[in-house]
C-alpha cells in the first residue's frame, strides 16, 4: 500500500511538472513586430493609391510599426479620430506623424487606428484605417512534420487521463 503511495505522489508531481512546464513555456514565447510599408512600397504615401484594399491584406499586431514614405514638402500624415477620417477633416488630428518623409508610427493598442493626407490630399484618397489586433500566440513548427492546431488544455486533459489509468492500474 505505501508502495502504491509513493508511486501516485511520484506521478502527481511529475504530472505538475509537466503542467508548469507547458504554461511557462507559453508565457515566454512572443511574435517579433513587423514593418508595414503603408501602401505596399516604399514611397507609396501618396494619392491614388488604394489603402483599403492595401490594410484589408495586412494584418496588424501590436508592437508593429507602419512606415509611411513620402515628399514631405508636399504630402504629410496625421492620425485623426474615427469621424475625422470619414470627413477628411484635418485640423483637429491626434498626432502628426511628419518628421522627414521616411516615418513610422508604433502600433501600441489593439484598436483602429485613423490616419490621412492633410492639405486636401484625403480628398484623393490618402487615408487608411488599421485595425490592430492582440499580439497572437507563436507557434513553434518542428521541419519535415506537418503542424496541428495546438491546445495545451487537451494536452493537460491527455495527461490527466494518462495519470489516471496508471495509476488504477497498479
Amino acid at each position: 500500500m505505501e508502495g502504491s503511495n509513493n508511486r501516485v505522489e511520484w506521478l502527481m508531481s511529475m504530472l505538475v511538472i509537466v503542467i508548469m512546464m507547458i504554461l511557462m513555456s507559453h508565457a515566454v514565447e512572443s511574435r517579433e513586430p513587423v514593418l508595414h510599408r503603408v501602401g505596399g512600397g516604399r514611397f507609396t504615401w501618396a494619392p491614388d493609391i488604394n489603402f483599403t484594399d492595401w490594410s484589408s491584406k495586412e494584418h496588424f499586431y501590436v508592437g508593429d510599426w507602419l512606415y509611411f514614405g513620402f515628399d514631405k514638402h508636399i504630402y504629410n500624415v496625421l492620425e485623426v479620430n474615427r469621424t475625422s477620417y470619414e470627413n477628411c477633416f484635418d485640423k483637429e488630428y491626434i498626432y502628426n506623424v511628419t518628421r522627414g518623409g521616411r516615418d513610422v508610427f508604433n502600433l501600441t493598442e489593439a484598436k483602429t487606428y485613423y490616419f490621412l493626407g492633410g492639405r486636401g490630399y484625403c480628398y484623393k484618397g490618402m487615408k487608411v484605417a488599421v485595425f490592430v489586433e492582440q499580439t497572437p500566440p507563436v507557434l513553434h513548427h518542428s521541419p519535415g512534420f506537418k503542424s496541428y492546431p495546438y491546445s495545451s488544455t487537451n494536452f493537460i486533459i491527455i495527461l490527466t487521463m494518462l495519470a489516471t489509468w496508471t495509476i488504477i492500474s497498479y
